[in-house]
């Protein structure tokens, strides 16, 4: 078992050296996009922005601090397909390549409306696995003036977590959170300490998503209850040697584990259960819902062909094709983690992105204030005419 790791990003301070740290990160100077336009006409209130590139979708936040908290003034998600095909091909298409500049062409529009002072732009599993990712990353700086950092999968389940903390029942000690994305399913074992703070003890990278599960058993036709077994058989094995290797069913058996899980897939299901016309986060962002519901829209949403599941309010034709392949993955979950209820989190890496920034500036601000008092209280106070008169005498 590993070592607990403390959320927090032990790479700040590596971060700031190297290329593609945060200051690096921003816009660069160009008439259309210079540093004057990205100022902030309020200088008390810095404006934080994260872009969550993955492989199915292109997201961004743009939030303010609010208390110990922010409040989200703008964002964006559409889904771009970066990582179609790439499981065949090993590179991203063209076709993917232009649908994704595009939409980080809205994306730095509203941060340079937005006056986004702070920014972090990450990338995950498509651009890990992609042999030419170099040629897509220096479109996207060359055409959008962006630069994305490819993050590993260790960086990926912590951010996750951060995102998702606020969302933890101080009530259990321990906590399994999961994040089902388009290339990957990311599975964290965690600690619960005081104050909500939790520490990882170890995590999983399943190399397998919405994305490219649905391209290996295709998922435009009517899944039959023998491919659809075959699709969760191959998320099983992995994770069921992660859930061996942690010794996490004693600790389930004890009532000291809650599950948490953040996806499109997850959040669609849950719509689905509340009944909602249209999707309100609102409503779903925190919402419980137990296994066993989750377990019988799994198998009624596998029934369903793909003209079928179009017509679901909650699902229709965005998330329609991949739907299938996320229960599939989220069945196996909830089979190795024989818990009764599921806390469900419409958050994830971009507010752990925020909150990273949020925090680090709040440390520069108290360092700065730190110096401060350190030079007024080592200043030496200068000799008055009056005092050098006492002097004198």
């Amino acid at each position: 078992m590993t070592e607990p790791i403390e959320l927090k990003n032990k790479n700040h301070q590596a971060e700031k050296k190297k290329k593609g740290s945060y200051k690096q990160n921003r816009p660069k100077n160009n008439k259309k996009r210079s540093n004057k336009g990205n100022k902030n006409p309020n200088h008390s209130s810095p404006i934080y922005a994260a872009i969550d590139l993955g492989p199915n979708n292109c997201r961004l936040l743009v939030a303010k601090t609010v208390g110990s908290g922010f409040k989200i003034i703008d964002s964006f998600s559409q889904s771009v397909r970066l990582g179609e095909g790439l499981s065949r091909d090993g590179k991203l298409s063209a076709a993917a390549m232009d649908r994704t500049i595009c939409a980080l062409r809205i994306c730095a529009d509203k941060m340079q409306r937005r006056g986004v002072t702070k920014m972090r732009n990450v990338a995950t599993q498509a651009c890990r696995e992609a042999d030419n990712h170099k040629e897509f990353l220096t479109r996207v700086e060359k055409e959008v003036q962006i630069k994305l950092d490819i993050i590993d999968p260790e960086e990926e389940a912590r951010l996750a977590v951060m995102g998702c903390k606020a969302l933890l029942d101080l009530k259990f000690s321990h906590a399994v959170v999961f994040d089902v994305g388009g290339g990957s399913t990311e599975v964290v074992w965690l600690k619960i300490g005081k104050y909500k703070k939790p520490e990882i003890i170890d995590w999983i990278s399943l190399p397998y998503g919405v994305v490219n599960l649905s391209e290996q058993f295709g998922s435009k036709k009517n899944i039959s209850p023998d491919r659809y077994h075959s699709m969760k058989e191959t998320v099983d094995i992995p994770l069921s040697e992660f859930v061996v290797k942690n010794n996490i069913k004693s600790e389930i058996e004890n009532g000291k584990v809650q599950l948490l899980g953040s996806s499109g897939t997850i959040t669609t299901l849950t719509s689905m259960h509340l009944g909602l016309a249209s999707y309100d986060r609102s409503k779903v962002d925190g919402a419980w819902v137990t296994a066993l519901r989750m377990q019988e829209m799994c198998d009624q949403l596998s029934d369903l062909n793909y003209e079928e599941r179009i017509k679901k309010p909650s699902i229709g034709e965005d998330r329609a094709e991949l739907v299938v392949a996320g229960c599939a993955i989220i069945e196996v979950i909830m089979t190795q983690l024989p818990i009764d209820d599921i806390r469900v989190a419409d958050r994830g890496i971009r507010e752990g992105m925020l909150l990273d920034l949020m925090e680090l500036g709040q440390r520069k601000r108290r360092k700065r204030r730190n110096r401060y008092r350190r030079f007024s209280k080592n200043k030496k106070p200068k000799n008055t005419p009056n005092s050098t008169a006492q002097n004198k005498d």
